[in-house]
Parts: C-alpha cells; structure tokens; sequence
C-alpha cells in the first residue's frame, strides 16, 4: 500500500486536514493552536507543510498526516488510510496487490521512458546547428542554465524519437500514455527548443516545446498534455531549480511564463516559478506556502492578468500567502524581455512589489473615469469585489477608506455600498476522539531536545563528545546522535543517511525551528550543555541502579568476588555522579 500513501500524502496538505481539528494560525513557515489531545491554554501544537509532519510539544506527539488522524479518530493505519483516500477520491481497490504493482509499474516506466527523452533531446540539441544558435545564440542561455533546466532539442522529422525509444524496448502504448506520441503514433515535439517539465523532486514528467521560428499556423508553444504523471492544475514550473532561492529569500516569484524562469535564473534571481498561463490554482500555491508564506506575481497588466491575479486573492487568503504584485516598466512584455535588455530592471521591479489590492486598485482606478458618476460607480463595483475577498476586517476598512479618497465619497456611502455581504459562518471544528489513558509526559522529551539545538547549530557538537548511543532511548534518536557526532553542517532537511527516520528528523528540525531557531549562539550553547548534563546524570542514575540490582544479587548469591568488584564500580559512580549534576 505504499504506492496508495504516497498518492494520497501528494494530493493532501497537511495543514487542510489538522485544521479541521485545529484552529491554526500561520507563525512563519508554520501553523500552530491548541493541541487536541491535552487541554492546554497556550498554542504549543504546530503543524510544518514544508516537512509535512506536525508536532504537539504538549504531549511530545508527532508524525505525519496519517498518524494524526489515527490519533485524532482513534483508528489504525488502515482506517486512516480510508479516511483520507476518500477525502482525496483516492481508490484504494487500484492500490492492493496486483492493480497497486501495475500503477507503480507504469509510473516507473513512464518516468525512464520521460528520462530517456530528455537525454535524447540534450544530444539533438548539441548536434543541430539551428537549435544550438537559437538557444546559446538567440536566446542567450549559458551552458549552466541548459545543463540545469536539461533544455534540449526536438529533431524535425516525423519520428526520431519514438524510434529511439521503441528500440530501448517502450510500446507504442507506453508513448502514447506519457503524451510523447501524437494521434498518428508519430512524435508530437518536431523541431522545437524542448524544456523539462519537472516535479519537485527534480524527475522529468512532461514537456514544454518552444517553435524555433515562429510560423502562423504554428502554436508557438506546445506542452504535454494530461498523463499519469502530469497534471497542469498542479504542476508548478521550477520548483525543483528554485526552493532553494525560495527558502533563502523567504519569498516566491511567480511568472506566467516557463521561459521566464529559465532567463531569470540566469540572471541570478532563483527563487521563481511558474504556473500554466495565468490560470493559477490552489494546488499551486498550497505547493508554495510549505517553502514560504509570501509570493510576488509578475502577471501581465492586461485585462486577462487583472482577472487572474483578481481570481488569485482569495486563493491566496484560504492558503495563508501573502501576495504583492510586480510591475514592469510599460516597455517590456515579460520579464524574459526585461532581463535580456537589463538584468537590474527586472530585481529592481521585484523590489518595488506593491500589495496585491493596492495594484488592483489602481489599475480599475486607471480604466475609469472617476470624474463621472458611472465612472465611479463601476470603480467602486469593482474594487469593494476585491475587497469582499479579504478575510481580516482590518484589512477590509483600510482599503474601504482607499476607495472613498479615490472616488471623493464618504466613508459611510462606500461602507455602504460593502454592507449585506453575508459573512461566512465561523467554522466547526471536528473533536478528536477522548482519549482512553490520560496524556502522560515523555521524560525522555528533553533528549529529542538536545538533537534538535545540535542539528541546526554545529558549533555545539563538540559538547557531544562524551554522549553515548546507549545514553538516549529509543533508536531514531541514537542514529540522529551518531550522525550529528560525524557532521559538521547545519541539517535543513533529512540526510541521505537518515531517511528511515524521515518522520522524525523532521520532527527534530520543526523542535530546532520553533524553539531554538531564534536564540543567540550563546544561548544554544548554554542550552545544550545543560541538556548534556542532564541526560549524563540521568544515565548514570540508570547505572547506579544497575549495579545496586547486581550488588544485591551477588550478596544473596553468595559470590564474594562479584560483590567485591560491583561495590568497587558503584562506589567510583557515586562520585562521578556530583559532578555530572554540577
């Protein structure tokens, strides 16, 4: 059933199935409220979307969406698995034994059949004379930025590609279902400059195709069509190549166009991407809110763009991003244009991005007349429609009081005009089930602890040195410890070394982030000396009893000898143990 889980974990946020549960509130990168499992008065649960695994410190529970609501609803794996395969339209039926080997099968042929694709495409473009002018020349891409993307080349003839591929063994069929193929069998990219389409992490999933010369009954851009590995509504342009950037800066840009990104990467501006068109969807930004909380969007000022980023607000609002909008200098279409005439132009409009609505606004502002009653009526219609969408009251009367000085009305007649908007119920939270023991402390709790400030500040390891693997409890923990005592470099994500314990590094690097993230270098250090001191006088208590154990049993068995040496060993341990308190 791994294959069903891994579907249903890519369909679902995180965020949307705790806070049903959970009233959440975004802190940083994070949300956090009340656990659901203690009666706690303080937030202390969070939920990460960029880990994907949430974390009660009240409780020291943990995991990811599927032990949530095991924990929440009192279920077992499989009654999770249901649960949510049916919030997503996921069928399980598919997934068990023989239909779930399929599916994975024909994913995994369909990703080498799209790898091999690329690589062929690579070569062509290296081979062609007119498509390496166009890309190195014409466009002005360097080697870097084609290596990194895998931009590539689709020969002209009729079926170069789908004849390499058959003789590496792929069916027509296969072709056909990756959207390789056209209605004839026949290739479907012919004499095209041929981008990737990637997911997030990094595999080839489909393509976009770029008409060398632009011909009038030539679509100037052809993408792949929906497939078992593609989907539009989803798929976010560069995600791989940008989270990075993305995280660094601690915001996204988002463009219409995939070639865009690609001269924007170039350019030295990493963290954009891009959707389909301008036709952005929930799934695109929820992909986006688990990197960052704030988006600046470049969409044309058009008609069209106005719509669009008009249609983006309250999508932007229910996912918890906080848009602003760039504006480009009249004279450039895009920011390809832009960056191919100054690179600084494009950073510096990415700079001056203006709030979402205040754009808005000023663009209805611009195609009215506010001289005129109609005029303003129109403005007004439209602007308070944008307002409607804003979810804070605060936020609502500050663009309410905007809207009068730009129309000369009263503040009372715009306040008018906004009310009889129904508000939207408060919303119900599901209860998770009562619990059948009372929620008991991890004692062991501080141990996770310890991990957490090491794993994102190196320079306290060295205070590591006397800790043992017997010292800590369970088994994630000591290979976290092991890992940490080897490396140098702050962890940011689960290491290669580490992903059988995926869940709960990350649940370590959601404790470092929230309790340890924003303390000095002093602090963590003093922090972690004191934990250190704390799990050794902990752990020579364990052996102290111990040795009293093999003490008393000795002296009713009568072994001297053993006696002897274990009173010996306890007594040097009952001195060591003053100082490790100290």
């Amino acid at each position: 059933m791994q294959d069903a889980k891994e579907e249903i974990r890519a369909r679902l946020n995180i965020e949307d199935v705790v806070g049903e549960y959970v009233q959440l509130k975004r802190a940083g990168r994070n949300f956090k409220g009340l656990s659901p499992f203690t009666g706690e008065k303080t937030p202390s649960f969070y939920v990460s979307p960029d880990k994907n695994i949430w974390h009660d410190f009240s409780s020291n529970k943990g995991g990811d969406v599927f032990s949530f609501v095991m924990e929440v609803e009192g279920v077992d794996f499989r009654g999770a698995m249901e649960m949510l395969s049916q919030k997503v339209g996921v069928d399980l039926s598919a997934y068990n034994s023989k239909g779930a080997q399929e599916i994975a099968k024909r994913k995994r042929r369909l990703l080498e059949a799209h790898e091999l694709a690329t690589q062929y495409y690579q070569q062509s473009l290296v081979k062609n004379e007119h498509a390496y002018t166009y890309v190195f020349k014409q466009r002005g891409l360097s080697k870097d930025v084609v290596q990194t993307f895998r931009i590539g080349y689709a020969p002209s003839s009729g079926d170069a590609l789908v004849s390499f591929l058959k003789k590496k063994g792929f069916s027509a069929k296969e072709l056909s279902d990756g959207g390789l193929t056209n209605r004839f069998g026949g290739d479907l990219f012919r004499g095209r400059m041929m981008v990737p389409l990637m997911d997030g992490a990094g595999q080839v999933i489909g393509f976009t195709a770029r008409i060398l010369q632009d011909e009038p009954n030539a679509p100037k851009y052809l993408n792949t069509s929906q497939t078992l590995l593609y989907d539009k509504g989803r798929h976010v342009f560069g995600l791989s190549q940008a989270k990075e950037g993305i995280r660094r800066n601690d915001y996204t840009v988002i463009v219409e166009g995939n070639l865009d990104v690609v001269s924007s990467y170039q350019a030295g501006v990493t963290q954009v991407v891009a959707t389909a068109g301008t036709a952005m969807t929930e799934h695109h930004l929820k992909a986006l809110v688990r990197l960052s909380p704030y988006a600046r969007l470049a969409f044309d000022g058009d008609a069209a763009g106005l719509a669009a980023t008009e249609r983006s607000i309250p999508i932007a609002q229910s996912v918890g991003i906080d848009l602003t909008i760039i504006s480009l200098p009249e004279e450039f279409k895009d920011p390809d244009e832009a960056i191919q005439s100054d690179p600084t132009i494009w950073q510096t409009a990415i700079d001056n991005a203006e709030p979402v609505v205040d754009w808005i606004l000023k663009q209805y502002s611009q195609r009215e007349n506010l001289s005129t009653a109609l005029g303003k009526r129109n403005f007004t219609t439209a602007a308070l429609r944008v307002v409607r969408a804003l979810q804070d009251p605060v936020e609502q009367e500050h663009y309410v009081k905007k809207i009068a000085g730009y129309t000369d009305s009263s503040l009372e007649t715009i306040k008018d005009k906004l009310a009889g908007v129904i508000e939207p119920d408060e919303k119900l939270l599901k209860k998770a089930v009562a619990p059948t023991e009372p929620v008991k402390t991890d004692a062991s709790g501080y141990q996770d602890n310890l991990l957490a400030v090491a794993a994102i500040d190196p320079a306290v390891r060295e205070l590591l040195k006397d800790v043992s693997e017997d010292m800590l409890q369970t088994e994630e923990r000591q290979a976290l410890l092991a890992f940490l005592k080897k490396s140098r470099t702050a962890l940011s994500d689960t290491p290669d070394g580490l992903q059988n314990f995926d869940t709960y590094v990350k649940i370590v690097l959601l404790k470092a982030d929230t309790r340890y993230g924003q303390w000095s270098n002093e602090d963590r250090y003093f922090e972690t000396a004191r934990l250190v001191r704390q799990l050794t006088t902990e752990h020579k208590q364990i052996e102290k009893k111990n040795l009293t154990d093999q003490l008393r049993t000795a002296e009713e068995s009568g072994d001297d000898e053993k006696a002897k040496m274990v009173r010996q060993q306890l007594n040097e341990l009952i001195k060591e143990i003053p100082r490790a308190q100290k």
